[in-house]
C-alpha cells in the first residue's frame, strides 16, 4: 500500500472475522458538511479506501466486500453518475500496481450488462491481471442489489430446470429428483459469486441502521455493527472497533452455546 501510512503491527488478539462486508455511508454529507460538492466526498472516499484494505490486510481479514454502487442509485443526477463511473475507472487503472505488489484478488459483484463499457472494459482487466493473486480477496458491489442477484439466480434454476425436462416434461420421477436437488447450497451456487464465503462480519457507517438491499442471502447469519463515523472519516481504527465488538458476540447459528445449555429453559 502507500508508503505514507505505517503497517499494523499485530493490532488484534481472538478471533478476527474471515469476511467482512461494508456498506460505504456518508460520502455525500461528508461533503456538503466541507462545503463541498457531493463528488468530493466520493474521491474522499475512494482515497479512505487504500488505508482500509490494507488494514484489512493486517488484521488478519480474507475477504472484503464493499458496498461501492447499488441498482437503485441509477436514479441519482447524472452528473453525479459521471463522476462516480470516471472515479471508478480511473480507481482501477491507479490500483493494479498496489493490487499486484499486495497479492489482492478483485472480484465484482452485480448486474455487469449495464455498467459503461469502457468502465466494465477496466475492471475485467484488473480481474484479469490479479486472477492468480492469493492474498485478500477485495469484492466490490457495482451496480448491485440483493433482490436483483436473487432475482437473476432464480433465472438461472428455471433455465437449467427447463433444459433438464424438455423431453420429458411429464417426467414425475425427474421433476421430484430435480425438486431434491434445489436446496440451498444450489441456490447460492447461481448467486454472483457462488465461490465467496457468507460474511462474518457487516458494517454499515453514516449512522444508518439497515441493510438497503445488500447482500440478503449472504447475511442472514452476519453480525451486524453500525457506526455513526461517515466513510471518508473511517480509520484503520474504526475498522479495529468494529472487528472487537463482532469478538465480543457469540455465534450461534439457531444452537446454543455451552453456557446455555446450562441454564434452565424459561420458555413457555
Amino acid at each position: 500500500m502507500s508508503s505514507s501510512t505505517p503497517m499494523l503491527k499485530s493490532p488484534i488478539l481472538g478471533q478476527v472475522p474471515a469476511h467482512v462486508a461494508i456498506v460505504m455511508d456518508g460520502n455525500g454529507r461528508w461533503a456538503q458538511k466541507q462545503g463541498l460538492a457531493r463528488s468530493a466526498g466520493h474521491i474522499q472516499g475512494a482515497a479512505i479506501l487504500e488505508k482500509v484494505v490494507e488494514a484489512a490486510i493486517d488484521f488478519g481479514i480474507k475477504r472484503l466486500t464493499l458496498y461501492c454502487f447499488s441498482h437503485e442509485n441509477w436514479k441519482r443526477p447524472k452528473e453525479e453518475l459521471d463522476a462516480l463511473m470516471a472515479l471508478l475507472k480511473s480507481y482501477m487503472k491507479e490500483q493494479r500496481p498496489v493490487f499486484m505488489k499486495n497479492k489482492i484478488r478483485l472480484r465484482i459483484i452485480g448486474r455487469r450488462n449495464e455498467l459503461p463499457s469502457d468502465v466494465l472494459h477496466e475492471i475485467d482487466e484488473t480481474i484479469r491481471l490479479t486472477s492468480a493473486n492469493d492474498g485478500l480477496t477485495l469484492a466490490l458491489a457495482i451496480n448491485y442489489g440483493a433482490r436483483q442477484e436473487i432475482t437473476d439466480a432464480v433465472k438461472k434454476i428455471v433455465r437449467e430446470v427447463s433444459s433438464a425436462i424438455q423431453n420429458d416434461p411429464n417426467d414425475q420421477t425427474k421433476i421430484e429428483a430435480l425438486e431434491q436437488a434445489i436446496d440451498e447450497k444450489y441456490i447460492s451456487s447461481k448467486l454472483y459469486d457462488p465461490e465467496a464465503p457468507d460474511p462474518d462480519l457487516f458494517i454499515r457507517t453514516g449512522g444508518e441502521q439497515r441493510l438497503s438491499n445488500y447482500l440478503l442471502w449472504q447475511l442472514s447469519y452476519a453480525e451486524l455493527w453500525f457506526t455513526n463515523v461517515l466513510w471518508p472519516d473511517f480509520t484503520p481504527e474504526t475498522l479495529k472497533e468494529g472487528i472487537l465488538a463482532y469478538q465480543k458476540r457469540q455465534r450461534r447459528y439457531g444452537g446454543l452455546n455451552s453456557t446455555d445449555s446450562q441454564k434452565p429453559c424459561d420458555c413457555k
